[in-house]
């Protein structure tokens, strides 16, 4: 049931900042533009409004949020023992769609990382949002703005079909550039290592510090988005790579093709005739990152039965992606 009549806050607006900021300060929960996806934020030094993001989202308790920073300095508000490798990373990373993961200071609420010593932190490399952060000096939670498992947001008309009528407000900061999560990168052991994949990948990573950078292949470490089904659009989404996919088509009846929508990235595969929807995304990691939760969030709407999606290649660059996937779809057999 809606609580709440959620105000619009176009970022354009000169009294949008501080009526959003506002709104935090009084405990409440904000939906925020990142350079990665919408967010749904509440001021992480008050552990009723974090709690509020949960019961919002109706995301478990347990599940460890990531806080939001103005800048690299504050990172000891927040963290304890900070490695050399963090200002590191932060220094050439942030503002940026990198997530570091410390352990969390004593003064640090439990509600915040869903009970673990550790916390996430990160320099949002989005305007809008930074300003805000700027004016609140504090660390802002923020998960993705959407219904738990949901697919993440990446525009404000997304974050309003999830969650309007459960949150405040919503700033509108236009769409995400980068349309995917943040690398998660955990420096409390003795080699960094990815445990969630990202924009920021294992090379990169290894350049800024001059040491190996572990990356295992599957991420199932208890950090933001890493359960087994997430990302998920309501229409059924059903994956296969491009000549299993294109034999699936080819067996279908047409009321049943007619029904549905293809997606695919490359032009080996040739859309069935009588087909209802199709959609082709960019052919290289970045662009089809940043197209994919557009695509799934539109065709969600349109009523059709089934979403069929070619499958990415396996090689390291598509690695976020594939993982997002992973989660999002099932694989046809």
């Amino acid at each position: 049931m809606s609580q709440f009549t959620t105000l619009m806050l176009p970022g354009a607006c000169p009294d949008a900042l501080e009526q959003a900021a506002a709104l935090l300060r009084s405990g409440a929960q904000v939906a925020v533009p990142t350079e990665t996806v919408y967010g749904l934020a509440a001021d992480a030094a008050q552990p009723e409004a974090v709690a509020g993001i949960f019961r919002a989202k109706g995301r478990p308790s347990d599940h460890p949020l990531i806080v939001h920073l103005a800048h690299a300095g504050q990172m000891a508000r927040w963290a304890r023992e900070i490695p050399a490798t963090a200002w590191q990373l932060a220094q050439a990373c942030w503002p940026g769609p990198l997530t570091l993961l410390l352990k969390r200071a004593e003064q640090v609420s439990p509600v915040v990382t869903g009970g673990l010593d550790t916390i996430g932190l990160r320099v949002p490399a989005h305007p809008l949002m930074l300003a805000l952060l700027e004016r609140l000096d504090t660390g802002l939670a923020a998960p993705s703005a959407n219904p738990y498992q949901a697919l993440s947001p990446t525009s404000a008309e997304q974050v309003e079909a999830g969650l309007g009528g459960r949150i405040a407000a919503i700033l509108d900061g236009g769409p995400c550039p980068v349309g995917l999560e943040s690398t998660i990168v955990d420096l409390t052991g003795p080699v960094p290592t990815i445990v969630r994949a990202g924009p920021l990948g294992r090379e990169a990573l290894e350049t800024i510090l001059g040491q190996p950078v572990a990356t295992p292949r599957e991420h199932t470490v208890v950090v933001p988005g890493n359960v087994a089904a997430h990302y998920r659009p309501g229409t059924p989404l059903w994956m296969a790579p491009t000549e299993a996919l294109e034999r699936h088509l080819a067996r279908l009846a047409p009321q049943t093709l007619a029904r549905g929508a293809l997606i695919t990235w490359s032009d080996a595969l040739a859309a069935p005739a009588g087909l209802g929807q199709l959609r082709r995304l960019p052919a290289d990691p970045a662009g089809y990152g940043q197209a994919l939760y557009a695509t799934l969030f539109e065709l969600d709407r349109l009523g059709l039965e089934t979403l069929w999606l070619e499958q990415p290649l396996p090689s390291e660059p598509w690695w976020p992606v594939q993982d997002r996937l992973r989660r999002a779809a099932m694989l046809l057999e």
